[in-house]
């Protein structure tokens, strides 16, 4: 056997052994993109209920906060009222002793809704218990919009991991997926941090 042929018998072990390799590598990599995409699939159902409840919030604490504005300008009324009907008592002694009992009933009765207004555990609409309700949504709406970000950047960098992972089956270049992991592992981290809020972002 010559020489010549020798070396072709290596060049084409070596290049079947490396054609092998690229399919093989293709292979991982493809499902390596299969379940980047999952990931990116949970990110974006994430995201989305984090955009959903952050809305949802803000509109229930601004009515709670405009239920409670309206309480709060009844309850002065009532009180302006009650506060005028004893004036009148005290600027009118001699009135009759009927037409005193009356006013004196008025008076009780705005004072006893001003106070209703105030604090009403029994329907939980007093205004102290419509200030509680609107700050726990103010507090859930805050959550949110906290987690949103990181769903938000964890989407963008699984988008741009798929992308290198793309084009390192096409160049079966393993640099490429490395670099396309690496960012796939800072969205995870992300993505899980959206979740469970392990860590804030400095974002402001």
């Amino acid at each position: 056997m010559e020489t010549t042929e020798i070396a072709e018998k290596i060049e084409e072990a070596h290049e079947g052994h490396s054609a092998e390799a690229d399919a093989r590598f293709r292979r991982l990599t493809g499902i390596y993109l299969g379940i980047v995409a999952m990931l990116l699939a949970i990110t974006s159902l994430g995201g989305s209920n984090a955009t959903k409840v952050m809305v949802n919030a803000n509109i229930q604490a601004s009515d709670i906060y405009g239920y409670y504005q309206s309480k709060y300008i009844r309850q002065t009324i009532y009180r302006v009222t009650a506060e005028e009907l004893e004036r009148q008592l005290l600027a009118q002694p001699g009135m009759s002793q009927e037409a005193k009992a009356k006013i004196e009933a008025a008076v009780r009765r705005y004072s006893d809704r001003a106070e209703r207004y105030e604090t009403d555990p029994s329907t939980g609409e007093g205004k102290e218990e419509l200030l509680a309700k609107a700050k726990e949504w103010e507090a859930r709406r805050d959550q949110a919009a906290e987690r949103d970000p990181n769903f938000d950047f964890a989407e963008a960098l699984f988008q741009i991991a798929i992308v290198l992972g793309s084009v390192s089956i096409v160049a079966a270049s393993r640099a490429l997926v490395k670099l396309s992991g690496g960012l796939a592992v800072v969205a995870s981290l992300l993505m899980i941090n959206g979740y469970f809020l392990i860590v804030h972002l400095p974002l402001e």
